[in-house]
């Protein structure tokens, strides 16, 4: 018995003149948003609200997304600092260490 070909799609809602390389990369984003979305849940409870109304709900939203976006920040200066101990210095002029005696 064969299975049937697995057929992927997606709904757009663009302007006519959309081209389909647009749509691709749109498309293609569509992972990127789900992993920081993933690493939210995660590490600032994004999924750990129990509220009953709109308010409360955006709040937390508002504050866990604030969250993350303060980490990421964090974390980016913490690998260009660990990249810049660990880079060679760019500006030198020569190769060989310079003697100070």
């Amino acid at each position: 018995m064969s299975r049937p070909e697995e057929i992927s799609y997606y709904i757009a809602y663009c302007p006519a003149d959309t081209t389909l390389d647009e749509l691709i990369r749109i498309a293609g984003s569509r992972w990127a948003v789900e992993e920081c979305f993933q690493t939210a849940k995660q590490e600032c409870g994004l999924d750990d609200y129990q509220v009953r109304r709109y308010p409360g709900w955006h709040r937390h939203m508002t504050l866990a997304m604030a969250a993350h976006a303060c980490l990421t920040v964090l974390r980016a200066r913490q690998l260009d600092t660990d990249k810049a101990e660990t880079d060679p210095p760019s500006s030198s002029t020569s190769a060989s260490p310079r003697s100070d005696a």
